[in-house]
């Protein structure tokens, strides 16, 4: 499926709000996703000095915990096809990797020192992933993970195959959707809203204030506190 493509000025706009506001903006943008699009289930963000990542997901589906069934030829061409695949469309992107060994997802990591260089290489600024990292001092520079584990090893890790719809930590992810992620987790953005997401996250930004400002001021009261709050649903 083709990218969800928005401006730069756009992508700059969304990282400037953590992954929580971007999801209370998304309920003002689309009410029905309240209730999906984002991750329900805890992911270890090893680089939280990062911030937020906004990318184009490319999503990949790989095992670790036993050896490819295919020969080393054939399997070597997957993993040449995918990266031309990462490779392929609109910057920046974000790989979506879905660990299918049910039970076992942190066995082998598909993340490390060199797998995150060349990735960073291809365009991409981070992962969200189900499975395991590792090599955490020696990733990339600026490269961000969201991983659902910490491991030492990659097992037998190996792409069985790419593009498809994937699902991490009760999120669904198809390829070409605008992700947002940062140490709260990850959520998609509504497809050709990310502009309407951005004014709706600065909007509560500032209904936030209002009511900010009364509950942190010297003093507080709850008079003060109720009257903030309905002054605030009037900020526009």
């Amino acid at each position: 499926m083709a990218d969800d493509l928005v401006s730069a000025a756009t992508l700059a706009a969304l990282k400037t709000f953590d992954t929580p506001s971007v999801c209370n903006a998304i309920e003002l943008v689309e009410p029905e996703r309240r209730a999906y699009g984002f991750t329900t289930a805890t992911l270890h963000c090893v680089r939280p000095e990062l911030g937020a990542m906004v990318g184009y997901a490319r999503t990949v589906a790989v095992r670790a915990s036993r050896p490819a069934t295919a020969d080393a030829e054939a399997v070597r061409a997957t993993r040449l096809a995918y990266l031309d695949y990462v490779a392929t469309g609109a910057k920046p992107t974000i790989s979506v990797v879905h660990n299918l060994d049910h039970g076992e997802e942190g066995f082998g990591s598909f993340w490390g020192e060199v797998n995150s260089a060349i990735h960073s290489a291809l365009g991409c600024i981070g992962t969200v992933t189900n499975g395991s990292v590792r090599d955490i001092d020696a990733l990339a520079p600026g490269f961000q993970v969201l991983a659902g584990s910490v491991g030492p090893s990659h097992g037998f890790v190996h792409v069985e195959q790419f593009g498809d719809t994937a699902t991490i930590a009760g999120m669904v992810v198809r390829s070409g959707d605008l992700v947002h992620a940062d140490r709260h987790g990850a959520v998609v953005l509504p497809r050709g809203k990310a502009d309407e997401v951005v004014e709706a996250a600065a909007k509560i930004a500032r209904r936030e204030a209002v009511v900010l400002k009364a509950a942190r001021a010297k003093g507080a009261t709850l008079e003060a506190i109720t009257r903030a709050m309905n002054e605030s649903a009037k900020v526009s």
